[in-house]
């Protein structure tokens, strides 16, 4: 069943997310060397898991809008690059120990390092993503920037205790749920688009526009992402579906498939989410369709893109605004 949800068509000249991702090639080329550079450790088994996570995919979403939204304000300089390895490496270093805690098998496609190395490899491998990530931003002699980067890692790591507070809770309400998608998720793109206004010296009003634009495109993803938990293949989501379900998140779906299905339906979940795995998937599944739970999920991200785009409108016209539009519209729009 088809849910998400087509975004506006802002404009007849804004790029696919292809052509976006074209735009800022270079610049990800410059993050992928410095990646890779960043990577090396006389520990050989650091840097081998540090390659698997980081070479195992992904649309590197978070990096890319760094670069696009530095450019699209006006900013001319390299440390750009250098933000966007940084942003990239701490969302790594929290798959790393978000796949331990959940003892999740799959992402994009492959085995998790978890599965592949061990979790004591995974959480020390993590660490080390995360003080290379400061030693980096040290080497930026920028107090701005690291304190947002400083108070988003942190801001993240209390996501991640939240969350684990809400497994197995049925009655997590939509406003708890909300919380923990902005801390774990739309934190971070948040930080990097107020990164790229510190960049380009723009004022107040500015940055504090470019946090609304990534703290709302973060928050679209998510909730598409948790969609597509229960209305996507496998192959598709590059994970196993209903892997939130398994580990008892009550996500927005069951959340709303909770207080608009029956009491028995209501009961089914509730059990489900207390005792976690996936032996009722079909019949969640179900009674998430019928209570129209994965249309509501569609179209508060569509809220959500639509409050991003929005935000730019002060951004003056340029491929890159159009490119930052067009992450907004994917966001809604894929797949995976």
């Amino acid at each position: 069943m088809q849910i998400l949800m087509h975004a506006v068509d802002h404009s007849p000249d804004i790029p696919a997310f292809d052509d976006a991702v074209a735009l800022a090639r270079d610049g990800m080329q410059a993050v992928d060397r410095l990646i890779s550079k960043s990577l090396e450790s006389d520990v050989a088994l650091v840097s081998q898991v540090s390659q698997y996570i980081v070479t195992s995919g992904g649309k590197r979403l978070r990096p890319l809008l760094v670069l696009l939204a530095a450019r699209a304000l006006g900013y001319d300089g390299e440390q750009h690059i250098r933000s966007a390895a940084i942003i990239e490496f701490i969302h790594t270093a929290t798959l790393l120990h978000d796949d331990v805690v959940d003892s999740s098998a799959r992402r994009r496609g492959k085995d998790t390092a978890n599965t592949v190395f061990g979790n004591q490899a995974s959480v020390l491998v993590g660490d080390f993503l995360y003080s290379r990530a400061f030693q980096m931003m040290v080497d930026m002699d920028s107090m701005r920037v690291m304190q947002i980067l400083a108070d988003a890692t942190n801001t993240i790591a209390a996501g991640e205790v939240m969350q684990l507070m809400n497994v197995h809770d049925p009655d997590t309400s939509e406003e708890a749920y909300r919380q923990v998608i902005y801390r774990k998720t739309a934190r971070l793109f948040e930080a990097g688009a107020q990164i790229a206004a510190v960049l380009a010296n723009r004022d107040p009003g500015d940055e504090a526009a470019m946090i609304t634009y990534g703290q709302n495109l973060g928050a679209a993803f998510q909730l598409i992402d948790d969609a597509l938990d229960f209305n996507a293949s496998a192959a598709e989501l590059g994970k196993n579906l209903g892997d939130d379900l398994a580990e008892g998140k009550a996500t927005l779906p069951l959340i709303y498939a909770m207080q608009n299905g029956s009491a028995e339906d209501k009961e089914l979940i509730r059990n489900a989410i207390v005792e976690g795995g996936l032996g009722q998937l079909d019949k969640i599944t179900t009674i998430i369709e019928s209570t129209g739970a994965l249309q509501y999920t569609a179209a508060r991200a569509q809220e959500a893109a639509d409050t991003a785009i929005a935000a730019l409108s002060d951004v003056p016209d340029s491929d890159y605004k159009r490119a930052l539009i067009a992450i907004a519209d994917f966001s809604v729009q894929r797949r995976s």
